[in-house]
């Protein structure tokens, strides 16, 4: 027991960075943040796996030697506790006056008849009757058994507790995913490649998702006039199981805090945010229009930053298309406001749009093979002159401006998007399961006190009965003195 108290220490201090230092799987971009600005510390932090400390060597030594610690403290006990279920209360002690509450009387009832007495009053204690040599007789009774019931129990479901977590680590899944909420984008849960970020546990290797697919066909936010946000709702359509194979589509309003559930995973409504639709007319007349998701910069005002990128219609060269690509970046503001010359919003809803953007011109870096930020462009592709800026305007819906090599370029609307996370849990109910039993047995084990009571009735001069009655608290004594003296003054009824 000494050895799992000390673990399950060493397991809350383990846990603490976690709780003081960002983790790469809650939020990457800030945990490389912190990183760069720390210099060494933040490297050999990093090193150290204290940026993912729950799915660290040490932080799963500890949790693994606990688990070892509590099943062979626990299966001791277990064997202690079975063998007691079955045994009868002790012998009555040959010298009841040196236990904590004692009473001595005599009445005028026979043995026989006290000890029926005491049997009838200490109903519901586990009692035993026994005969002494001299003709007396005694009675040995105990309450209170249960409280080793519930400290079991409560063993037991830590135990539990840390099974059902790690199956969770094991075959649990986490992903997030913007989809636009228009109904034009369909989000299925068929493998990794569907997400923008995917966590999967150790035994997954995401070939085997639980099948859904859903689409957001609406999202209304609702704010203050200050511009703290009060509700947010995204109108699902989703379909799971036997609806996939017949087309069906079910409704639901997400809500936060609120997630849809299906097939085993959890959908949970994170963030939102905004879309500017920008259209490209080329030169040639041909016209492409993207709406890529800007990322939130500052979610009061919900000023966002971004990048839409565009490849040129008609050039099959790679060269000569890297010398014609576009980026469109900069700032949206939902509610613009300028400071002096620099775009802000002052409020996070759609009530005054506009963009202050950049236009690149060259090659954005799109296919040169390597992954990058939707959001941003790459700044050594800048630095290199590979891409120029050609263009730098504001611009509200509606509005569009012409390049000096006659491209077009309008802002015509906003879209909004909102940010999904799929959690898929296996070990979740047995958490739950666990977690009330751990309440419910530590819960027994505070209240309940196990106590023992004696009485010996032995005959004595003038057909009398000498009684005695002893008591013993086996945990604490605190309240155990009242309850004595009420159960002894009904067993020392007939005193005299």
């Amino acid at each position: 027991m000494r050895t799992a108290l000390i673990l399950l220490f060493l397991l809350a201090l383990a846990a603490m960075p976690g709780a003081l230092l960002p983790q790469r799987s809650l939020n990457s971009a800030k945990t490389a943040d912190y990183i760069a600005q720390h210099g060494w510390w933040g490297r050999l932090l990093n090193k150290l796996q204290f940026f993912d400390v729950y799915a660290s060597v040490w932080f799963s030594a500890v949790y693994l030697l606990l688990f070892i610690s509590l099943v062979g403290c626990l299966l001791p006990r277990l064997f202690e506790y079975l063998k007691a279920v079955n045994a009868k209360p002790v012998l009555t002690p040959r010298n009841l006056k040196r236990m904590p509450h004692h009473v001595e009387s005599t009445v005028d009832k026979a043995p026989v008849e006290v000890i029926a007495d005491a049997k009838v009053r200490l109903r519901g204690w586990r009692m035993v009757v026994r005969e002494e040599d001299d003709g007396g007789r005694t009675l040995s009774a105990e309450k209170g058994f249960l409280r080793e019931t519930g400290n079991l129990v409560f063993h037991f479901a830590m135990l539990g507790l840390i099974v059902a977590l790690a199956l969770g680590k094991l075959f649990g899944y986490e992903g997030q995913v913007i989809v636009k909420a228009d109904g034009s984008q369909e989000f299925c849960n068929s493998g990794v490649l569907g997400y923008d970020s995917f966590h999967p546990g150790l035994r997954v290797d995401g070939t085997d998702l639980s099948p859904f697919c859903l689409k957001v066909t609406s999202f209304t936010p609702t704010y203050l006039a200050n511009g703290q946000p009060e509700k947010f709702e995204a109108d699902l359509r989703y379909q799971a199981g036997d609806d996939i194979d017949n087309g069906t589509w079910r409704p639901y309003t997400l809500e936060v805090n609120s997630p849809l559930r299906t097939e085993g995973d959890r959908v949970y409504l994170l963030g939102n945010g905004y879309a500017p639709v920008f259209t490209v007319t080329f030169p040639n007349g041909e016209k492409r229009t993207m709406d890529t998701q800007w990322r939130t910069t500052d979610n009061i005002t919900y000023l966002s930053e971004g990048a839409t990128k565009f490849d040129p219609p008609g050039i099959t060269d790679a060269q000569q298309r890297r010398t014609k690509q576009l980026a469109i970046t900069g700032l949206f503001a939902p509610t613009a406001e300028l400071r002096g010359t620099l775009l802000d919003s002052s409020y996070p809803d759609l009530r005054d749009p506009a963009v202050a953007v950049d236009v690149l011109q060259g090659d954005t870096g799109v296919d040169n093979g390597r992954g990058q930020s939707i959001f941003t462009v790459d700044q050594s592709l800048i630095d290199d002159g590979r891409l120029k800026r050609v263009l730098r305007t504001n611009m509200r819906p509606g509005e569009h401006r012409t390049l000096p090599d006659g491209t077009d370029i309008s802002f015509d609307s906003v879209k909004r998007w909102v940010y999904l996370q799929v959690s898929h849990d296996p070990g979740q109910v047995w958490v739950l399961v666990f977690a009330i039993c751990l309440i419910v047995g530590i819960g027994a084990s505070l209240t309940i006190r196990r106590r023992r009571l004696w009485v010996r009735a032995a005959p004595a001069d003038g057909g009398r009965t000498v009684v005695e009655v002893g008591g013993l608290a086996r945990t604490d004594q605190a309240g155990y003195g009242e309850e004595f003296t009420r159960l002894s003054k009904d067993v020392l009824g007939g005193t005299r």
